[in-house]
């Protein structure tokens, strides 16, 4: 008996750390405000993590990323030119696009 009390336990434990970390989503409306023109690819993964997709060009010695970061919730999109943030949108998933919908444009002066 005291062995399934132990694996009850250690299920119930692993299954309240699992609802902890899905409640933890890095795409949130303050770690977008995190993001800052001319930040680095490497500063911005150190705040969101990982990008769910990116596309990046070279033309003559200028390099262009598009990454996207995208959970149910929400979706960041950030523009690099060079390694560096120009241009960032968030928007929420869940919400009707027009009516509760966030959307902040930065662009390099």
């Amino acid at each position: 008996m005291t062995q399934v009390y132990q694996f009850i336990r250690r299920l119930f434990l692993a299954a309240c750390v699992c609802f902890i970390l899905l409640g933890c989503s890095k795409l949130s409306q303050e770690n977008f405000d995190k993001i800052q023109t001319n930040m680095t690819m490497k500063e911005v993964i150190a705040i969101l993590g990982e990008p769910t997709s990116s596309e990046s060009i070279n033309i003559a010695g200028i390099s262009g990323t598009s990454a996207v970061w995208k959970d149910s919730n929400a979706e960041i999109d950030i523009q690099f030119l060079n390694d560096r943030v120009t241009v960032k949108a968030y928007s929420k998933t869940h919400a009707q696009p027009d009516s509760s919908s966030s959307q902040e444009r930065d662009k390099k002066n």
